[in-house]
C-alpha cells in the first residue's frame, strides 16, 4: 500500500511540527479490537470486557477510532457498546485485517505545527526486532490511516515504536538505550544518528537516555513501563523497593539518572517514585506489569491495576499529579497476559485546527 501526501525532502522540524505532550487536548484515541487467543491466553472475552470499560470511560471526552477486522467484528462490538450504553456516534470504525492490538507501537505518531495543523510520522514497525513474524503486517496500519485521513505524512525510514519514547511537549524526550540502541532495530545507526532522527521528526532538542526496562518486557525496554512525563517538569519513575526483586537494580539506576537530569532549559526535573505491582505472572513467565503504562485522556487518566496492594498507592500518587483529571484504575490482569497494558494498546490523536 502506497503512502499518500508524503514529504520526501522536508522534516517535521523544518516545517515547524513537533509531537505534543500526551496531556494536550485530544481529538481521539486509536484502538484495535482484541481477537487473538494466542495473545491473550486468559481469554479474549475477558480482554474484550476491559476494552468495553476503557471505551466507556473515555468516549465522552474524545472520539474512539476503532479498528475491526471485518463486518462481523464490527457488529459484535456495536452490540457490546449498545448494551453498555456507549454512544455509537462517538465511535469511528476502521476496517482492516490487522494481526494484533499494540497500536502504540505500530500506529503513526501525530505531530502538530504552530497553526494547530496535524501531520503523521510513520516509522517502520518490525515487531520489536522481528520477534513475531506473524505480526509484521501491522506495519501497514499507518498506510490505512493515511489513506482515510489524508494528512501530510513523514517517513523517517527507520524502526521506532511509540512505546519507546515519551515527550514533555517543550523539547525533552525520554527513551532507553536497551530499546533504541538495540541491534535488532537499526543496527546501521549509532546514538548520534538516532538522536538526529528524534530531533528532526519529533521536534525535540533534548534527550534523556535511561538504560534498561523491566523484566518480562518483550519490547526490549519500552519507556512507557518505566518513566513518564506527567507535566513539563515532572516525571514519574517506576521504582521497586524490594531489593530482592529482579527489577530493583535496573529501576534504581534509571531513577538515579533522572535525579541528575534536566529539562530542555537546563532546569532540574521533579522525579516522583511510582511503586511496582510485584511479580505479576509466575516465576517461569513474569509479565511486564507496571503502573506507568497509563493513558492520559482529556479528563481522565486510565491506570492499569493488577490486584496488588500497591494499586491504591499508585492511583493516589497519580491523582495528586493530575489534579484536574480523574484518575481511574482499570483491572489489567487479563490484558497484561499479552505483555502490554493500557498505554500499549492506545495512541492519542491531538486536537487540530481542521
Amino acid at each position: 500500500m502506497k503512502m499518500e501526501n508524503t514529504f520526501s525532502n522536508k522534516t517535521p522540524r523544518e516545517l515547524g511540527y513537533r509531537m505534543p505532550a500526551e496531556w494536550c487536548k485530544h481529538e481521539a484515541i486509536w484502538l484495535a479490537w482484541p481477537q487473538d487467543p494466542e495473545t491473550f491466553t486468559s481469554g479474549v472475552e475477558k480482554v474484550e470486557e476491559i476494552y468495553v470499560q476503557i471505551v466507556k470511560l473515555i468516549h465522552k471526552d474524545e472520539y474512539v477510532n476503532l479498528f475491526v477486522k471485518d463486518e462481523g467484528m464490527k457488529k459484535k462490538t456495536t452490540d457490546l457498546f449498545e448494551k453498555r450504553k456507549i454512544d455509537l456516534k462517538r465511535i469511528r470504525f476502521f476496517q482492516f485485517d490487522y494481526a494484533d492490538v499494540w497500536f502504540r507501537d505500530y500506529g503513526p505518531i501525530f505531530v502538530r505545527n504552530r497553526n494547530q495543523e496535524l501531520a503523521m510520522v510513520c516509522w517502520i514497525f518490525n515487531s520489536w526486532g522481528e520477534k513475531y513474524e506473524e505480526l509484521l503486517k501491522d506495519a501497514q496500519i499507518p498506510h490505512v490511516i493515511n489513506h482515510e485521513m489524508r494528512l501530510n505524512c513523514f517517513e523517517p525510514g527507520i524502526v521506532l515504536e511509540g512505546g519507546s519514547i515519551d515527550v514533555n511537549g517543550k523539547g525533552t524526550l525520554l527513551t532507553t538505550e536497551q530499546c533504541l540502541l538495540n541491534k535488532n532495530r537499526n543496527p546501521q545507526l549509532g546514538k548520534e544518528k538516532i538522536e538526529k532522527f528524534l530531533r528532526d521528526y519529533l521536534g525535540v532538542n533534548h534527550i534523556i537516555w535511561l538504560r534498561n526496562g523491566i523484566a518480562g518486557d518483550d519490547t526490549d525496554g519500552h519507556i512507557d513501563d518505566i518513566a513518564r512525563f506527567v507535566n513539563p517538569t515532572t516525571i514519574v519513575c517506576a521504582y521497586e523497593e524490594d531489593k530482592d526483586d529482579e527489577n530493583s537494580d535496573a529501576l534504581r539506576k534509571n531513577y538515579e539518572i533522572l535525579l541528575k537530569s534536566t529539562d530542555q532549559d537546563g532546569k532540574k526535573l521533579n522525579i516522583v517514585k511510582l511503586p511496582m505491582p510485584g511479580n505479576v505472572g509466575s516465576n517461569k513467565k513474569r509479565l511486564p506489569a507496571s503502573y506507568a503504562n497509563f493513558y492520559i485522556g482529556n479528563n481522565t487518566v486510565l491506570v492499569p491495576t493488577f490486584e496488588h496492594e500497591n494499586d491504591k498507592l499508585a492511583l493516589s500518587i497519580l491523582q495528586k499529579l493530575f489534579p484536574k483529571r480523574k484518575v481511574i484504575g482499570v483491572n489489567c490482569v487479563d490484558l497484561i497476559c499479552g505483555f502490554g497494558a493500557i498505554h500499549c494498546i492506545s495512541q492519542q490523536q491531538p486536537k487540530s485546527r481542521l
